[in-house]
């Protein structure tokens, strides 16, 4: 990129009428007849430089001679004319945005055959990049919209923007940047994140310094983003929301788990960490119960992902935010519209997570999804909300009201690509006498003794996986929770595990504590909850 690039840009992005270069003073931006420095004082040969970089021979000639110069300069920000001259012993130089040129690079006419060879400077472009959206919205849209259709294109599940950054996908896990983009100055990058986002989350984004919308292109995906400010200014992050519903069956779903799907009433969780699938099967799930009941479905999600057309169900779908004030207030109302089923985005608060443990016990059935990895602790995380005198009857509702719980993770697959592994909790009356008195430090050991009726730890999918020859051995380890448990089971199937050797949180004891353990000293069991009550 040349030096005068960079002023160029600015110019654009500040609507500049022109960028005017003298020797022995700053550059200046001329807006709206008031001149804006936006360098130190340039000496007369770095102006020289700045043209020198953008010239042709011809022109290059010219300057040497110090003869006054004209000429037109095509850059990923348009096409400008430029005047350079001395005056008083001193060089001055004019650059204006060339309407003609402009029009003609935006229709695609420009050539510059068409212009006397003198004044033919020009830099190849390869294709538009997003730094070519002049600040007409609908250019920024364009070009916005553009490197979305990039994410589907490439497969990708993400798309980072960042200022002083091109655009950076995440494919299959790892971070690729979009070189040919051009890193993004903050001007540029608000013009095209501004393009698109609806005026109440403007208005968000203003008071609050963040915001989260979802935005669609018809039959290409819906994108669920989150718009930001860091330290260098705004950022984005946006991630694909495939048009076309992926089914349970083609999720790897196992049937136990489709079952839940038939109860009348009741609590089924879906937990993970942030983007490891939980809305792809929870989406999955409601389309189950869209295909074989015929039911009413309310959704409350923030912001609305999968949109679910009316097959057998009638579906209501509210954005926090949009369609309601927050998830405790939605499903409050919900209770007053006739739902037999109702799927809660997210259990942010003691609130919400009372009045859906209510809900269920009333005689729905409530989808919901918690930030944890492993059945048991979701458990704990429940009823850890509660205040220490209303525990011991959350854990009675709980124990009543908890159907299931699928906790998963992405893993990468060998060749490309992720495949999901699930840890399943099927709640039996032996896990409800447990959840009722305190013991959830004893439900793995439930689990590992129930896979005849579904039940699985995520060391045992892993090992699956791994045995299956998806997963590599060492992907899967850095991927369990019980990694201690997890290395010897490999070991057990003659897997190479010499990687774990350089794991930084490996005991030197021997393994890796499992989270919520501790070695001699300490006697917290897998899940964090203590023997005889739930943690406090």
């Amino acid at each position: 990129m040349a030096q005068l690039d960079r002023l160029l840009s600015v110019m654009i992005s500040n609507r500049a009428d022109e960028l005017v270069l003298r020797e022995d003073d700053a550059a200046n931006l001329k807006v709206d007849g008031q001149s804006r420095p936006v360098t130190k004082a340039l000496a007369g040969p770095q102006v020289v430089a700045l043209l020198r970089e953008i010239a042709n021979p011809a022109v290059a000639q010219q300057l040497d001679a110090k003869a006054p110069v004209k000429f037109r300069y095509e850059c990923p920000d348009g096409v400008f004319s430029v005047r350079a001259m001395i005056a008083g012993d001193k060089w001055n130089v004019s650059i204006v945005v060339d309407d003609k040129g402009e029009f003609q690079r935006r229709t695609g006419m420009f050539t510059p055959m068409n212009l006397p060879p003198e004044e033919a400077v020009t830099r190849p472009v390869a294709r538009k990049s997003v730094k070519m959206a002049a600040a007409n919205p609908e250019e920024a849209r364009s070009a916005m919209e553009r490197l979305l259709r990039t994410l589907v294109a490439e497969g990708a599940s993400d798309l980072h923007l960042r200022v002083s950054e091109p655009p950076i996908l995440r494919k299959h896990g790892e971070m690729h940047r979009i070189e040919a983009e051009g890193k993004l100055a903050n001007d540029e990058l608000e013009r095209l994140l501004f393009a698109i986002m609806p005026e109440r989350n403007l208005k968000e984004y203003g008071e609050h310094a963040d915001t989260d919308f979802a935005y669609e292109i018809a039959g290409v995906a819906r994108f669920r983003a989150n718009v930001l400010k860091d330290r260098k200014g705004i950022a984005a992050v946006f991630r694909v929301i495939p048009s076309t519903i992926v089914t349970a069956d083609q999720l790897g779903v196992t049937q136990e788990v489709q079952n839940l799907c038939y109860l009348t009433k009741g609590l089924v969780l879906v937990t993970g960490p942030t983007g490891s699938g939980k809305s792809t099967t929870l989406c999955a799930l409601v389309d189950l119960v869209n295909r074989s009941r015929s039911d009413h479905v309310i959704t409350i999600e923030d912001p609305i992902e999968f949109v679910h057309e009316n097959k057998n169900c009638i579906i209501t779908q509210r954005q926090v935010g949009v369609h309601t004030d927050s998830f405790k207030s939605a499903l409050r109302a919900a209770l007053r519209e006739d739902p037999d089923i109702i799927l809660v985005g997210e259990l942010r608060d003691l609130e919400t997570v009372a009045i859906a443990i209510e809900t269920a016990e009333t005689g729905h059935l409530v989808f919901g999804t918690l930030h944890t990895t492993t059945a048991a602790s979701t458990i704990d995380r429940l009823i850890d909300q509660f205040p220490a005198d209303r525990q011991e009857q959350v854990r009675t509702m709980l124990s009543e009201s908890l159907k299931g719980v699928v906790s998963q993770v992405l893993c990468k697959k060998i060749g490309g690509g992720r495949v999901a592994a699930r840890e399943i909790l099927l709640v039996t009356p032996a896990v409800s006498n447990l959840i009722r008195e305190g013991k959830t430090f004893q439900i793995p050991s439930i689990m590992q003794t129930s896979k005849r009726i579904g039940m699985i730890t995520m060391n045992d999918t892993l090992l699956d996986l791994v045995e299956q020859r998806l997963v590599e051995p060492k992907e899967a380890y850095m991927k369990s929770v019980d990694k201690g448990s997890f290395v010897a089971m490999l070991k057990a199937k003659g897997h190479d595990v010499s990687f774990q050797e350089t794991d930084p949180l490996k005991d030197p004891a021997g393994g890796t504590p499992a989270a919520g353990t501790t070695k001699p000293g300490g006697t917290t069991p897998v899940g964090g909850a203590k023997p005889g009550g739930a943690r406090r």
